[in-house]
């Protein structure tokens, strides 16, 4: 890096120093140190130039920046520059004293790096400081807390100052009031003494050899009286702390007179501060350097301070010790410290007021004196060597101690005492037995106790610590050897010890082969010679007890095993060598095992037969006799441990295997049952296997001596006293039969096979089939159990010979009639597992039972173990005892491991498919329970039996797995179910079957699949709970389930899955779902033949599937159909019955999904609706005339299809595609639907035959709303909301569906489509046009309708569609329809308002098809003469003279017989006309001529009914005053005549009949014969003003005119109006 990049990169980071987050500021110090240890002249120039700089820096800003000079200094100091180091000592000097004020962060940094160049430059450091540090003048804080700092850091170059220092500082004591200066004084004197004392100690290394304690001797004498007279009494506890510290320090430099003097005093007062402070570790500190001191000078005055000493002392060790807390760990240990100190001078004193002290009984007093006792035991060796009896005999009492902290400490001291000698003496063997005793303690049951107490002591901590002292006995304390070697054998066998049984076995492992590897005779023990200790026979059969429970007492199998090999010599010599052949095997399998891997049974029997090679080794029958005698005898010491007690049964049993003695083997029998506790299960069952084991050797002796014992007085019933002992006896008989019973069953077992079949029946069956009736439980699960083992037994036999067991059906009956009679909803009892484990015994042997015998058994078994509550679920308000949480575990695990292995058995008579079947047709109903643990059982158990049948499958004919395909259907949707159990149980259920199916395949046994073993990593996902997960996985798997699926058995699969759609677990109805869409994309190509059914079967589970996922999914199912049988599957959804439901709705909505397959059926559907009739006219009703139109099927049925489809949002790109078609399909659609109706035989031809619908069909299923709905849908998806708003504002929708609004809404429609989405009409018209030729009236109208808007508009002229509509309309004006011609003359009028410019380029045409619509004749309403004359009135605006100018006349006479019309409409259209022809007749004389024959009929139209005519005809006169030739009219009509104001009639007509004389003499003639005609107006209002104007007239003519008229007529006329009815003209 460059320089100038480091100056760049070192600013910024000096910039960024000031950042407030502490991390930040942290790297930025890593970062310049990086730098500086690179270039540290550099870097340390830089930064003292920015402090220089910038003087006003932050505090924190500053003290990062000194913190940072400080790290470079101290990495690099060797490498800077002397003058660069002058230069930082200048700086950081004026950094720490240019506030006065105490600035701790600031002025510390700048100290610590005049500490840091000390080290080295400590001349120059002390130059720049003692300049600082004058006499007379109290110096800166932070200069004394450097010097002490400096002192402490470099102690040789420190020292040679501090007696000038001191000089200078004692003054300066003095004169300091404030508290800060005396602290930082006291804590210099206090660094400056230990520099001092650890210079002097050091002096071989010092730079002056010369110094010594006196140098300083009278300073430091000073700065004490200064510091105890005055300073110690302040009232702030932390200086109070700082000059203890510093007197404790300064005592080693006084001088010895001095301090001696002082002593009196400073003892007590150093002693008091215990009181005035919490924080003692400095007082305990500066205690023991005081005292040290003193016993080092050899004090005299000391021993009068002993004794109130030794009781602050006490009471100090005693305090609780915090080990979380150093502060009090420190003070403790600096206590024990000053009681050694003591012990030197005081040995006696101390060691009978620690004694005194111990027999005090509180916890806290005796547990302090301990740890004083151990600390001395272990510091003051020599001087406690005359004590250890005294001591030995002190510490009795606190053996009896039972605080457990008490017993702690007595460990520790008898660990300290072993290692001095103690345990040796006499009383030594007392605390080996309390650490044994200790070793054997249980667990603590009452935790939390003292959950705030930090030195509590828990049972464990307390063992783990006497096991660790009892270890270290062995292995490091030598002189122990002798002691423990052999008298720690009398602890293995008393019951009270049998906890401590691992470490006692491990250390005499030790000692034994410590012994043995060094020859010492007393290695093999003569057992005869010390009687204290056990026998050989009790030991042996005792650690054989021991190694049965291998992981009890914390793992005393394997120990106990290497102790009888250690022991092998003593025991036996015959032992040493089977047992150094057979023990290492087996202490290699429990170093493989845990406690939840051994296996209990098959350790039990290697154990048993070490037990029996043992006893064949040692060949001596007496010896074997002793063994059984002292076993039995024995037994008592596991009362309390009763499986320990019933393997000791089983040795028992072995051992009588080899005794030949006849007589010993019928008393030990005769011993064990009579001392046997028969009440005991464990106990029972041990009697009863070591019995069992004895008969395999004597099998007459047994049987004799069980029947013997069945007559004697023990099961005779006693009356007691007065019978009050009765029921007691009667339960303690049942109990002994129990026993009896159990007994013959292990007999069974364990007799030779060439005997026992023989005595089944005679001497076994015989003696318990008479108890079958019993209704005591202890009595029922012994004959269970006798049961089984006989059946057993049986089938041990028949495997070397063959047997019918004829009472196999009268047992299995009994067993199943116990299963029977076990409540549904409880467990509590063996019973219904060992049943169930007797069946299963049973069914293995001949003759076979019958398949309702199976069926019977199976559906007994099954619904009692499934029907069971979770194991989990507590039984409450129950009058029988509750079990334990372990023992319910206990009882339903082997309920199902019987349930399983009766499954099993059955399956292994039948192992085919069909057997299968018979077997899991009883599970499968359980496999979508709703319980989860009915599910977990359910395909837990079918995984047992698939494993078992793959196991022992042996394909030898080729038959096919038939039901596959089933079988993965019911059990595949489990992998998402909500319990994690049946997930995994699940797919490991469908590794096997797809293994079987391999099998099935030809495959061989150890093939391994790659598609199904990926299987297995599938598995380890279906532990995560995330739906999603599950959902991938439960794909994965169906396409390894899709890849290995023969064809034959996908369909069935299939549809095992649709019924999965409805599974009550939402989970596993979603992964049916997900695994029929990934089968359907596979392999759907091939199933085109069951499209209708499958998507029946969709329809039919759509109605009862209420979890939406699964409904999207089905949706999903018809869409992959569709995708790939398209028209199968629109055919097969076309012909369902309308209206659609909802169920078929969805169906079809799911099509939308997919924009590709959506427009393929959108093209389909308008191909069809294209070429389809959309309906028929039939007769309504037979007594009704006329026709009525009526929709056919398929058409309506197609637009209900596309209006579900475009409810699919996803279909928006298809519908955006084909917008124009649809469009233009869906108008024609809705032109075909107006006034149509629904037929009621609509659903004749549809599928489904139970579907089809009666009766009335729904209101709001109506043939046009359909279409409308469809349409407006259209759109939305089009995304054409702007079209839509201004449709639905204006009701467009009910009117299109109107048939007498229809035009009008399509008119809305169009006009919408123009303003809003003109870049899509184009294509519409294009597509529209051939829609004209239709033969259906409705469509053409609908489309002309919709054309004649479009011209409306000028988007028309815009997108050149203008030559295609006007040829559209020109072609419509002489269609077969009148509306439509109408509408065509509408459409051609329309021109003028949407393209006025394209007036003239039309206007020959335009003005022909006008001129066509007056004379139109087929025009009942006038319709067309209305648009003809209205699109004319709207053509003439914008056209020009020439074109019109020679029509003018001739359109003026058609117009005036429409004057007078009845209609108003046309009324007003007519004279609207006239007006605007006016413009085109300016200048004209016959247009003139046509003006004055209408002017009357205008004027009289002035008072027209119609205000609507009215206005027009104001609009006319005014439009025509220039052309009638008086300036005086015009100008008139041009003032009065204005729409929007009113007219005085009478007073116009006046005046107007003035100009007329005047202007127009030679026309009253006209007038006045024009006028009389409207005498009979059919509008009273224009006969009254026709009365009015010939008034006018006559009262304005002059006489001259009078001759000019008819008189006669007038006259005529108005006797006539006279007469009129209304009083309107009359009054006229």
């Amino acid at each position: 890096m460059e320089d100038t990049d480091v100056e760049q990169v070192s600013l910024s980071l000096l910039d960024a120093a000031n950042d407030r987050d502490p991390l930040v500021q942290e790297q930025v110090r890593k970062s310049i140190l990086t730098l500086g240890k690179q270039q540290p002249d550099k870097i340390l120039s830089m930064c003292q130039d920015y402090l220089v700089k910038h003087p006003k820096l932050t505090t924190s800003h500053r003290v990062v920046i000194l913190q940072t000079i400080e790290l470079i200094v101290k990495f690099k100091l060797d490498e800077i520059n002397y003058q660069k180091i002058k230069k930082i000592i200048s700086l950081a000097s004026d950094e720490m004293t240019r506030s006065k004020d105490v600035i701790p962060d600031w002025q510390q940094a700048a100290s610590d790096i005049l500490v840091a160049v000390g080290n080295k430059h400590i001349n120059d450091i002390m130059e720049e400081i003692l300049s600082k540090f004058q006499p007379g003048v109290l110096p800166h804080f932070f200069v004394v807390q450097t010097l002490a700092s400096l002192s402490e850091s470099n102690v040789y170059g420190m020292v040679p100052f501090l007696s000038a220092i001191l000089g200078t500082m004692l003054p300066m004591l003095s004169i300091s009031k404030q508290d800060n200066m005396k602290f930082v004084f006291s804590s210099a004197l206090a660094r400056f003494s230990e520099s001092i004392m650890e210079y002097l100690a050091n002096l071989d290394k010092a730079p002056d050899p010369t110094v010594r304690k006196d140098t300083f001797s009278s300073e430091i004498y000073a700065a004490y009286d200064i510091l105890f007279s005055s300073w110690l009494q302040s009232r702030e506890p932390k200086l109070r702390l700082t000059v203890a510290e510093a007197l404790g320090s300064m005592s080693h430099l006084m001088p010895h007179d001095k301090l001696e003097e002082q002593l009196p005093k400073l003892i007590p007062t150093t002693v008091s501060l215990y009181k005035k402070n919490n924080e003692h570790y400095i007082i305990s500190k500066s205690l023991c350097q005081i005292l040290d001191a003193s016993v080092n000078m050899g004090s005299r005055v000391l021993e009068t301070q002993t004794d109130s000493l030794l009781l602050t002392l006490h009471q100090e060790v005693c305090a609780p010790v915090d080990y979380s807390n150093p502060p009090t760990v420190k003070n403790h240990n600096e206590v024990l410290r000053i009681f050694s100190v003591l012990a030197n001078t005081f040995p006696d004193r101390l060691i009978v007021f620690v004694l005194q002290k111990l027999e005090n009984n509180n916890e806290r007093n005796r547990m302090g004196s301990l740890a004083v006792l151990r600390h001395l035991i272990n510091s003051s060796t020599s001087m406690m060597e005359t004590k250890k009896s005294l001591i030995l005999a002190s510490i009795r009492q606190p053996l009896l101690d039972q605080s457990n902290k008490v017993k702690k400490m007595v460990v520790q001291v008898i660990s300290a005492m072993a290692h001095h000698g103690y345990l040796e003496l006499e009383g030594g063997d007392l605390l080996v037995k309390f650490i044994v005793q200790h070793c054997a303690l249980h667990d603590t049951y009452n935790r939390g106790r003292h959950p705030s107490d930090p030195e509590d002591v828990t049972n464990e901590a307390l063992r783990s610590m006497c096991e660790n002292t009892l270890h270290l006995f062995t292995t490091t304390v030598g002189r122990l050897t002798d002691v423990l070697w052999p008298s720690l054998l009398c602890y293995l066998t008393p019951a009270q010890y049998s906890n401590a049984t691992t470490p006692l076995c491990r250390s005499l492992v030790l000692l034994g082969n410590k012994k043995k590897s060094a020859q010492e005779p007393s290695y093999v023990i003569n057992f005869s010679e010390k009687a204290s200790l056990p026998s050989p026979y009790v030991l042996m059969v005792r650690l054989l007890v021991n190694a049965a429970f291998p992981f009890w007492g914390r793992g005393r199998g394997a120990p106990s095993l290497r102790l009888l090999t250690v022991l092998a010599p003593s025991i036996h010599p015959n032992t040493q060598k089977v047992w150094e052949s057979e023990i290492p095997p087996l202490l290699s399998y429990l170093e493989e095992s845990t406690a939840e891997t051994l296996n209990r049974k098959s350790w039990e029997e290697s154990l048993l037969e070490l037990l029996s090679k043992t006893l064949v080794a040692i060949s001596d029958d007496k010896w074997s006799c002793q063994l059984s005698a002292e076993s039995t005898q024995y037994l008592p010491t596991y009362n309390s441990s009763l499986e320990e007690k019933s393997f000791l049964y089983k040795c028992i049993g072995v051992t009588l295997q080899q005794c030949r003695s006849k007589d010993v083997v019928r008393k030990q029998l005769q011993e064990v049952l009579i001392t046997a506790r028969h009440s005991d299960t464990i106990e029972r069952t041990g009697v009863a296997m070591g019995i069992g084991l004895c008969a395999s050797s004597h099998l007459d002796d047994t049987l004799a001596k069980l029947e013997d014992f069945g007559k004697s007085d023990a099961f005779k019933k006693a009356s007691g006293i007065f019978g009050l002992l009765k029921d007691k006896n009667d339960v303690d008989i049942e109990k002994m039969k129990s026993t009896l019973i159990l007994c013959y069953g292990y007999v069974a077992l364990n007799a030779p096979g060439d005997k026992i079949l023989a005595r089944i029946d005679s001497d076994i069956l015989r003696c318990i089939s008479k108890h079958f009736n019993t209704k005591d439980l202890t009595m029922k699960l012994s004959l269970i159990q006798s049961v089984g083992l006989i059946a057993r037994a049986i089938g041990t036999c028949v495997t070397r010979q063959s047997y019918l067991f004829s009472r196999k059906m009268e047992l299995l009956g009994a067993m199943l009639d116990f299963v029977k009679a076990e409540p549904a909803d409880t467990i509590r009892t063996p019973v219904r597992h060992l049943a169930m484990a007797a069946c299963a015994d049973l069914v293995n042997l001949d003759p076979v039972l019958t398949e309702n015998e199976n069926f019977d058994m199976l559906r007994t078994c099954l619904n009692s173990a499934y029907g069971l509550p979770p194991a989990e679920v507590v039984e409450g308000n129950k009058e029988d005892e509750v079990l334990d949480p372990q023992q319910r575990e206990a009882l339903y695990v082997d309920t199902f491991n019987a349930l399983h292995d009766l499954l099993r058995n059955m399956l292994a008579r039948d192992l085919s498919p069909d057997g299968l079947q018979s077997i899991f047709k009883h599970i499968e109903g359980y496999l979508s329970s709703r319980m989860d643990h009915e599910r977990e059982r359910a395909v837990s158990t079918t995984a047992e039996i698939l494993d078992f049948y793959l196991e022992r499958l042996n394909v030898k004919n080729m038959v096919t797995f038939h039901n596959l395909g089933a079988l993965l259907g019911r059990l595949s949707p489990r992998c998402t179910d909500s319990s994690p159990l049946v997930r995994r149980a699940a797919i490991d259920c469908i590794y096997t079957l797809l293994y079987i199916q391999l099998r099935y395949d030809g495959f061989a046994l150890d093939y391994k699949d790659e598609s199904v073993e990926s299987l297995i990593t599938l598995r380890e996902k279906l532990n995560s709970p995330d739906p999603t997960v599950l959902y991938t996985t439960c794909s994965g798997l169906t396409k390894i389930i899709s890849k290995r699926l023969p064809q034959q058995q996908l369909i069935t699969l299939i549809f095992m899955l649709f019924e999965g759609l409805v599974d009550p677990q939402a989970n596993c109805s979603r992964a049916s779902s997900v695994m029929l869409n990934t089968l359907l994309k596979n392999r759907g190509a091939g199933l085109q033949d069951l499209v209708p059914e499958m998507l029946e079967v969709l329809h039919i589970r759509l109605q009862v599937i209420s979890e939406e996922q699964v409904k999207v999914a089905v949706a999903q199912s018809v869409l992959i159909l569709a995708t790939q049988h398209l028209q199968t599957v629109v055919n097969t959804l076309i012909a369902y019955p309308l209206p659609f439901d909802s169920w078929s709705c969805e169906m079809w909505i799911a099509l939308g999904a997919d924009s590709t397959l959506a427009s393929q059926i959108m093209e389909i559907m308008m191909e069809k609706l294209a070429v389809m009739a959309p309906y028929a006219d039939k007769k309504e009703s037979m007594l009704r005339p006329g026709m009525s139109k009526f929709a056919t099927g398929p058409p309506l049925a197609m637009t209900c299809a596309l209006r579900e489809i475009m409810l699919n949002g996803q279909s928006a790109d298809a519908v955006v595609a084909l917008f124009p078609r649809l469009f233009s399909t869906l108008l024609v659609r809705l032109g075909s639907s107006v006034g149509v109706q629904v037929p009621k035989d609509i659903n004749s031809n549809s599928i489904g035959p139970e579907r089809k619908q009666s009766g009335k069909f729904p209101s709001s299923f109506d043939v046009c709303g359909v279409a409308v709905e469809a349409l407006r849908i259209l759109l939305a998806r089009a995304q054409l909301e702007e079209v839509l708003k201004p449709l639905d504002s204006e009701g467009a929708w009910e009117k299109m569906q109107d048939p007498k609004k229809h035009m009008d809404g399509v008119t809305l429609l169009a006009r919408a489509m123009a303003k809003h989405a003109g870049p899509r009409l184009p294509t519409i018209v294009e597509n529209l046009c051939p829609s004209l030729n239709n033969i259906y009236e409705c469509q053409r109208i609908t489309v002309i309708a919709f054309f004649s808007e479009l011209l409306n508009h000028h988007v028309v002229t815009e997108l050149m569609m203008m030559d295609m509509l006007m040829n559209s309309m020109m072609e419509r004006i002489s269609d077969q329809c009148s509306t439509v011609r109408m509408l065509a003359i509408r459409g051609l009028g329309n021109i003028a308002v949407g393209s006025p410019e394209k007036v003239n380029k039309y206007a020959k045409e335009l003005l022909a098809a006008m001129s066509s619509g007056m004379e139109e004749k087929d025009d009942p309403g006038k319709r067309i003469t209305l648009e003809a004359m209205s699109g004319l009135s709207k053509v003439l605006l914008y056209l020009d003279k020439k074109n019109v100018q020679l029509l003018v006349v001739y359109i003026f006479m058609k117009i005036k017989p429409f004057l007078e019309s009845e209609n108003d409409e046309i009324r007003c259209t007519s004279i609207m006309l006239l007006g605007n022809l006016s413009k085109f007749g300016s200048g004209e004389p016959v247009f003139k001529d046509q003006i004055h024959n209408v002017l009357v009929s205008l004027l009289l139209h002035l008072n027209d009914p119609s205000p609507q005519v009215v206005k027009a005809s104001k609009y006319a006169m005014r439009v025509c005053a220039p052309v009638v030739g008086s300036e005086q009219i015009a100008t008139m009509f041009q003032n009065h005549l204005h729409e929007d104001k009113g007219l005085h009639y009478g007073e116009f007509v006046n005046d107007l009949t003035k100009y007329i004389i005047q202007d127009f003499p030679s026309m009253l003639n006209f007038y006045h014969i024009t006028v009389i005609q409207f005498f009979k107006s059919n509008w009273a209002e224009v006969r009254a003003g026709a009365a009015m104007f010939i008034g006018f007239l006559l009262g304005n003519l002059p006489e001259e005119y009078f001759s000019h008229l008819n008189m006669g007529s007038i006259t005529k006329g108005l006797v006539l109006l006279l007469q009129d009815p209304e009083p309107l003209v009359s009054f006229d």
